[in-house]
């Protein structure tokens, strides 16, 4: 008891009662409090496991009783143990959300009926209710669960110590000790407890937690590695670069945290539903009372009609989907995001850092002069870019680095921001840079045709020039993902609409667009004008997903249907706005995404469908006296059972095949082929042109158009 005193301080005789209230409203709301606290534990005790078990053993009894014929007054009926166990807490919830939420929920129906069953002297009806109910709630903890193991499995794999080295010796601290830029030593068989960057050593690291990919991943000096993953060979030494909150697993973690925060509208929908049956149910039950005379059938009526199945079903599937998706490396914020994403038919990418690594690299070196070859030209340039700071020199060194060129030291070296660097090696003067910087210093530049063609490429280029002369040309590229391609055209295969949106120049954007197989293209556009094309085309009546990684792509990722950020380069701006994350940058698994969200959406309504369908033919054999409240429960929470099982399948779910068509007289099916005419100057009827492509050999067009599965040739739709 707290004792509640005031001072001496002159107050009115008002003030102080003002103040005795506020403090015993105070207390009352404590009071409250630790009530409905007190209430919440002893629903989860009596919801748990063990309480199930038991009040099913109850239930066993009770039916061998019946068997056997043995004859117990009803208040020692067996079966009230499980009324006891599993109705008490079922009727504590129900009136709970009644009082607290203001909110008719599927468990008041059931209490309804438990107590109906009462009533009549059904006791085994109302244990059978209450126990078939708390084995629900069971089989979506257990699905939960499991869909949230990814998240445990993260949290236990954060490293709380440390080697760190210090004057060449090796001491153990806890993580939280550990400062930005201290050296620490990973052997083989330890987890890298922080971010950091490798200063000593080379090794293999297990990358799976973060990527979901299995294969080790070589990692040297100046690499990053990342807080969580696991050293499996030679040990490293690291600069501690990222702590706590900030490191790679702790972001991964609170990503992961904010999974299934929104309901999805399917699951909305079926919490309505639920709403609406309390008062049919009741109005169908008394109706059938009255109109049969016999109160049983409508006892009976409002076991059958409990609506368990669309309380469950739905968030049971959105929960294994999500975490599915989390064991391959895919997080889904919310079920309304994996939902929305069943329903698109268009798919928007940007460029740079999506459907591409983000980092240039060396793709052409051309000699142009025929006593030198391509790994003399690379060499000269690379000597003279080695002290640039530039990123494309960055780029040309690396590569000569990683082709084993002996790299010289230059002389003389001199760099002019935003036109290129002069040195002396042993070859001579060598100018590197773009035309206009060699033309002011008087070096004829008669390269244009190579410059075009290397522009058209989409591809950056450094003129090198010695002694005055021309010899070669350096081109630099973005590099495109190796999947990039592919997941497009399985995109296209699910009947899908791709389009590139990039700040890229335009005939950059259509090099790279015609190289995965993108037919519409839109370059040069600020962030704004993202959002713009995003919005125009939401206008059109297209469900759209954006797939970006960058603080540019963050407005356009806002305002799409449904988005997905790149997860390990992509900015933290752009997974903030993103409803998925792909955490491997793996992009070929948006196909995968597409596959999983229509799976869950047919498991959701397959699921109310049958519920559905059970309930309804399970009340009219109710009105006729087909059932009694017994036979009733098990009927209609068998079939509860049944759907929320079914949607827990969808955790360990493949969708390595191709989705299932159900319509195999009519079935939609989508390639590419090639018109040699130049132009695709005809039409197909019945077919629905997706895409096409400026090829060397023609147009590439991909269609989609409708036959029997049985029928393999498509050669009729060609002509």
């Amino acid at each position: 008891m707290h004792k509640f005193i005031i001072s001496n301080t002159k107050y009115t005789k008002n003030t102080k009662k003002v103040i005795l209230f506020n403090l015993q409203e105070n207390c009352n709301e404590i009071i409250i409090k630790e009530g409905v606290y007190m209430i919440d534990e002893i629903i989860d005790f009596l919801f748990g496991l063990k309480m199930t078990i038991i009040s099913a053993i109850f239930l066993v009894i009770a039916v061998i009783f019946m068997i056997l014929g043995i004859d117990t007054p009803i208040y020692l009926n067996p079966a009230w143990g499980a009324v006891i166990i599993s109705g008490i807490p079922m009727l504590l919830l129900a009136l709970t959300r009644l009082i607290r939420e203001k909110w008719i929920s599927s468990a008041l129906l059931i209490a309804i009926a438990m107590v109906a069953s009462l009533l009549i002297g059904e006791i085994f009806a109302a244990g059978e209710v209450a126990w078939i109910m708390a084995l629900g709630a069971l089989l979506e903890d257990w699905t939960v669960e499991r869909a949230k193991k990814g998240l445990r499995n993260l949290i236990n794999l954060t490293p709380q110590t440390g080697r760190r080295i210090v004057d060449g010796k090796e001491e153990m601290i806890s993580v939280d000790e550990i400062k930005i830029g201290d050296t620490l030593r990973i052997l083989p068989g330890e987890s890298v407890p922080v971010d950091g960057e490798i200063i000593n050593g080379t090794s293999s690291l297990d990358q799976s937690i973060m990527t979901g990919e299995s294969l080790p991943i070589d990692k040297d000096v100046g690499d990053e590695v990342f807080c969580g993953t696991m050293n499996l060979y030679g040990a490293i030494d690291i600069k501690a670069t990222s702590l706590g909150e900030n490191s790679s697993l702790q972001k991964l973690i609170d990503l992961v945290k904010a999974a299934d925060e929104k309901q999805a509208p399917t699951q909305r929908i079926a919490d309505k539903w639920a709403t609406w049956l309390v008062p049919v149910a009741l109005i169908i039950a008394i109706a059938a009372w009255l109109i049969t005379g016999n109160i049983e059938r409508g006892v009976t009526v409002l076991v059958v009609f409990c609506p368990c199945a669309l309380i469950l079903a739905t968030p049971t599937a959105i929960m294994a989907a999500i975490g599915q998706a989390t064991k391959y490396g895919v997080l889904i914020k919310s079920g309304e995001a994996l939902e929305t994403l069943g329903g698109l038919n268009t798919l928007v990418f940007d460029k740079t850092g999506t459907l591409t690594y983000g980092n240039l690299a060396v793709s052409d070196v051309i000699s142009l002069k025929d006593d030198l070859d391509d790994m003399d030209v690379l060499k000269i340039v690379a000597s003279c870019e080695k002290l640039s700071e530039h990123p494309l020199a960055k780029a040309i060194v690396n590569n000569a680095k990683e082709l084993q060129v002996d790299i010289e030291e230059p002389s003389d070296f001199k760099m002019y921001p935003g036109k290129g660097v002069t040195c002396k090696n042993s070859y001579g003067q060598v100018y590197a840079g773009n035309s206009k910087f060699l033309s002011e210093n008087n070096i004829d530049v008669n390269v244009d045709s190579e410059l075009n063609q290397l522009k058209h490429e989409g591809k950056a280029s450094i003129i090198l020039a010695l002694n005055g002369e021309i010899i070669g040309l350096i081109g630099l590229s973005d590099v495109i993902r190796e999947d990039s391609k592919g997941m497009i055209q399985n995109l296209h295969e699910l009947g899908t609409e791709t389009i590139l949106l990039t700040g890229d120049n335009t005939e950059t954007a259509d090099y790279f667009a015609s190289q995965v197989g993108i037919g519409k293209v839109y370059g040069n556009l600020l962030p704004q004008e993202k959002l713009d094309w995003i919005e125009k085309l939401k206008s059109e009546g297209k469900k759209v997903c954006m797939i970006g990684d960058g603080v540019n792509d963050a407005p356009a990722l806002k305002t799409a249907d449904v988005s997905v950020a790149m997860g390990s380069v992509g900015s933290d701006v752009a997974i903030e706005a993103a409803d998925i994350a792909l955490l491997g940058d793996d992009i070929g698994k948006i196909p995968y995404l597409k596959k999983l969200s229509n799976s869950t959406l047919f498991t959701i309504k397959a699921n109310i469908i049958i519920s559905m369908t059970i309930n309804a033919l399970a009340i009219v054999c109710s009105v006729l006296g087909l059932l009694n409240p017994v036979t009733g429960a098990i009927v209609h929470n068998a079939g509860s059972c049944l759907v929320v099982l079914n949607a827990a399948l969808l955790y360990d779910r493949k969708f390595d095949d191709s989705i299932k068509k159900i319509d195999t007289e009519n079935v939609e099916h989508s390639h590419y082929h090639y018109h040699n005419d130049g132009e695709h100057s005809h039409s197909h009827e019945g077919i629905k042109i997706i895409d096409e492509i400026q090829t060397e050999n023609g147009v590439k067009h991909m269609h989609s158009h409708k036959h029997a599965l049985l029928r393999k040739s498509c050669e009729t739709y060609h002509n």
